[in-house]
């Protein structure tokens, strides 16, 4: 019977032996140590100086964009009754007077084109619309500079990234040809250097390209009411009437 007994007892803690080991090393598995965000960026290397750079460049720019392309700020409707007026009354020089004091997208065009007119002489409007399209060219040029950097930005740091990537996978292989495989730990931190470069590569060049396509469809949008304004008033000027699409603004 004592026999029977010792080799039940024998029997269960080979069961349970390893059932309790099992759930002793369980918690000791699930704990992953979390990685800092300052780790990933120095198991980066040498690629997330200049993304670092990128990233600070793409926020300014967006903060620049944003608060320099609105439309309100190019374009001043708020001043369009004044010189609807003036140009009613062919106040040519109270005009070019008021867009000195006034410089913006919309006062700096017009002001271009004002430049061109005479008031001794009957006024050539060839000239004029010369002179509006020579300023709009420049000031165009201008506002498309820091929206055209966002799309450097975004075409630039993946392929900063994957050179990173390139990078790490050249340091994994120097360190399994001179290692072997006997160290994984220095293997994995030459991989994690490739894929944190190409991951921060992606996470800047998403939102410069997002940003620029918005930024220069809204610019688009904005100098299309730009001509269609200053085209109205050089209506108002040459004929003194309002054109139907500006009738009641500057009553």
């Amino acid at each position: 019977m004592i026999k029977k007994i010792i080799k039940m007892a024998f029997c269960l803690s080979l069961v349970i032996g390893p059932v309790a080991f099992a759930q002793e090393a369980a918690p000791a598995a699930n704990t992953v140590e979390q990685t800092t965000l300052w780790q990933m960026i120095k198991q980066g290397g040498w690629a997330m100086w200049p993304l670092g750079l990128m990233s600070t460049a793409m926020v300014y720019l967006i903060v620049q964009n944003g608060l320099a392309l609105r439309e309100k700020v190019l374009l001043r409707p708020d001043m369009l009754p004044d010189f609807i007026a003036l140009m009613k009354d062919k106040k040519i020089i109270e005009a070019h007077t008021l867009c000195k004091e006034n410089e913006t997208l919309f006062t700096y065009v017009f002001q271009g084109g004002l430049e061109r007119c005479s008031t001794t002489r009957e006024i050539n409007f060839l000239k004029v619309k010369e002179g509006i399209e020579e300023a709009s060219t420049e000031e165009i040029t201008t506002y498309m500079k820091p929206i055209d950097y966002l799309s450097i930005i975004g075409a630039t740091a993946p392929m900063l990234g994957l050179l990173g990537t390139v990078s790490g996978m050249i340091k994994a292989f120097q360190t399994i040809g001179s290692k072997g495989m006997g160290k994984p730990e220095e293997l994995a931190g030459n991989i994690g250097e490739a894929l944190v470069t190409t991951a921060t590569g992606l996470l800047i060049a998403i939102p410069s390209m997002l940003s620029y396509y918005y930024f220069r469809n809204s610019f688009i949008k904005t100098t299309a009411t730009l001509g269609r304004n200053i085209g109205g008033l050089l209506d108002t000027l040459e004929t003194g009437e309002l054109p139907l699409g500006f009738e009641g603004i500057g009553e």
